[in-house]
């Protein structure tokens, strides 16, 4: 996969552009620039996670997940790197179902929030639904302007949608998680609520 970064300034986008795959540059607001960026945003903000988390098995899985994430944002950059495979959904599902396993089934909509962990395994659950209408997009405009460059596949990125698909439902359980392994308790949606 292309060059490792050797200076942190190159110079080279001072135009606006940014390269990839090679030799290939496109403009920064490109829609695959867009989807390489959020998935980088969500990476960001899943180790933020770990850096609040004090709960030594999820950060073991989360920190997986970040090694996942560089390797789907190689795959939108470089099409030829096939270091994100689909198959990393069936193991996201297997992980939801261990955790869900200690939760109580939820009967209604709970607030997000609790321990600061848990709150921000929320907040970039919602985060990852961004990339995932993201990938979508992105996908929907290569069938539209049927667009040529050595770009990634449609199987590619229904693939990854999937996976981050998954992995915002794996979001929302950690944060479930983090709060019930901490010993806060959730808060249930009320639609009459009794304050302002």
């Amino acid at each position: 996969m292309g060059n490792r970064i050797s200076k942190v300034y190159t110079r080279t986008g001072d135009n606006g552009t940014t390269g990839i795959s090679g030799d290939i540059r496109l403009n920064k607001n490109d829609p695959l620039i867009q989807a390489i960026g959020e998935v980088d945003e969500l990476n960001s903000d899943i180790g933020v996670i770990v850096a609040f988390s004090d709960d030594d098995d999820i950060n073991q899985q989360l920190q997986g997940i970040q090694h996942d994430l560089f390797n789907l944002g190689g795959m939108l950059s470089y099409p030829e790197f096939d270091g994100f495979t689909a198959a990393r959904v069936d193991a996201l599902e297997e992980l939801i179902d261990r955790y869900n396993e200690e939760l109580s089934p939820l009967k209604e909509f709970i607030l997000p929030g609790g321990t600061q962990a848990a709150a921000l395994a929320q907040k970039t659950r919602a985060v990852c639904r961004r990339v995932e209408r993201c990938l979508v997009t992105l996908n929907q405009y290569y069938q539209e302007t049927d667009t040529s460059f050595d770009s990634v596949s449609e199987a590619q990125l229904t693939g990854a949608s999937k996976y981050v698909n998954r992995l915002s439902d794996l979001l929302f359980t950690i944060g479930r998680l983090l709060n019930k392994r901490a010993g806060s308790d959730e808060i249930m949606w009320s639609s009459h609520r009794t304050t302002i």
